[in-house]
């Protein structure tokens, strides 16, 4: 097993509320992390920041609803800018600006989804010019994998202990929410545990019950492979 491999297998087994920087910073050549959700189901919040610069490139982006991570996430694609100051990107003037006089040289963004839910993104800063070699994009996305399905769990655990959501593990031994989860595996490609999360988030989103959701995929009614599941 590689460094990102095994790094990625603590983070997927870590206690509920570990901080998921570390494992960025330990195995790619960056000095400041930065996890945030954005947007709809979660909002957009910073998740962990390991220093004053990785909250400063969080705060800028989140405050002005653009920046490498909305663009990440948007595109499904890494964001690899290598040297900042030379960037050609106009997608995002304002954030440019900011970020540059916030003292960024390299900012590497990273989207999290899980199946069609859009979850954040994970932000990897240096101060100066910085590339990283194709092997750690890899990694870097194979660690966002990870920090996607346990951001995304960690929020909808914490729904249900504010009982905002139909979240209690018991609940999901009736057979139409099975049946709905590996309809949902099989749409989107993903893990039965992915696919309960994703089912999950869409219960969420809506203030529905996971078994209403679920008969709704059943009667073919609700298609969680469309973007934000929109209905059929």
């Amino acid at each position: 097993m590689d460094h990102f491999a095994a790094a990625a297998a603590a983070m997927q087994a870590a206690p509920e509320g570990t901080d998921l920087c570390p494992p960025f910073l330990a195995t790619l050549p960056v000095t400041s992390v930065g996890i945030s959700t954005l947007g709809d189901p979660l909002g957009s919040v910073t998740v962990c920041a390991s220093d004053a610069m990785a909250e400063r490139v969080d705060e800028i982006q989140l405050d002005l609803g653009e920046g490498p991570c909305w663009q990440a996430l948007e595109t499904r694609r890494p964001v690899l800018e290598a040297d900042l100051t030379a960037t050609t990107t106009a997608t995002w003037p304002v954030a440019l600006e900011e970020l540059l006089r916030a003292g960024v040289g390299a900012l590497f963004s990273f989207p999290m989804r899980i199946g069609t839910i859009p979850v954040g993104a994970v932000d990897l800063t240096v101060g100066e010019e910085r590339t990283l070699t194709r092997g750690q994009v890899q990694g870097a996305i194979e660690l966002s994998t990870v920090a996607a399905r346990r951001v995304l769990r960690d929020a909808l655990l914490a729904a249900a202990a504010d009982g905002r959501a139909d979240m209690e593990p018991g609940r999901y031994s009736r057979r139409e929410v099975h049946q709905a989860t590996g309809m949902v595996a099989a749409q989107l490609g993903v893990s039965v545990q992915d696919a309960l999360l994703v089912l999950q988030a869409h219960a969420y989103a809506t203030e529905r019950t996971v078994r209403d959701v679920a008969a709704d995929i059943i009667e073919r009614r609700l298609d969680l492979a469309r973007p934000y599941g929109s209905e059929t």
